[in-house]
């Protein structure tokens, strides 16, 4: 008499091996693992993403307006005959603006720039206000009405040297901040990069 046990006949002809191969396989594709992961480590595991990421870096061309979180850089390129504001919060972060001599096509016009530095602010304090750029360049009117914005006849303000305590003036009143907070500097041509601090 025979005794039936429910285990195929040729189950007892599978190689140990294979099945602990097969299992390792399987696993992996569960865990998302590489297949080859069972093989003995005969290869390396792809590397895992480092959790630190690196600062974020903000680009303000000419005629934008952005914010930059604590820790971030604000990077404003090609700073000519422009002219750039970053305002420090005391709450953390900065708001950067690049303002353009000249308004360039589909940004905001010079006399547009402190309106939206406010709005983008949002009513959080200032801690400081760094004005930099082609300080000679500029006009302090041209933070008021922008030179597009004379008509024909009409005169455009010419800047007569470096003003630098009109430039902070206009810029203080249009922010409603206080004057002290603005510091205003002439700078060679070139990239300009603005660490944010962390807190």
């Amino acid at each position: 008499m025979s005794i039936r046990t429910g285990v195929p006949s040729y189950a007892t002809s599978v190689r140990p091996s294979l099945v602990v191969a097969g299992l390792a396989v399987a696993a992996s594709l569960v865990a998302g693992a590489p297949a080859h992961a069972g093989d003995g480590g005969a290869r390396a595991a792809a590397p895992v993403a480092s959790p630190v990421s690196a600062p974020a870096r903000t680009v303000v061309t000419e005629g934008q307006v952005k914010e930059a979180g604590p820790g971030g850089t604000l990077l404003y390129p090609s700073v000519t005959s422009c002219l750039t504001l970053t305002v420090q919060l005391r709450s953390g972060g900065a708001v950067g603006a690049h303002a353009s001599l000249f308004q360039v096509p589909g940004e905001l016009r010079s006399d547009r720039i402190l309106d939206r530095i406010k709005a983008v602010a949002g009513g959080r304090a200032v801690a400081s206000v760094d004005v930099r750029g082609a300080v000679g360049a500029w006009h302090p009117a041209y933070f008021t009405k922008a030179i597009e914005s004379y008509g024909e006849g009409e005169e455009v303000p010419v800047p007569t040297g470096q003003d630098a305590a009109g430039i902070a003036a206009v810029v203080a009143r249009g922010l409603g901040v206080p004057k002290g907070l603005v510091t205003v500097t002439d700078v060679p041509d070139g990239d300009q990069t603005v660490d944010v601090p962390r807190s």
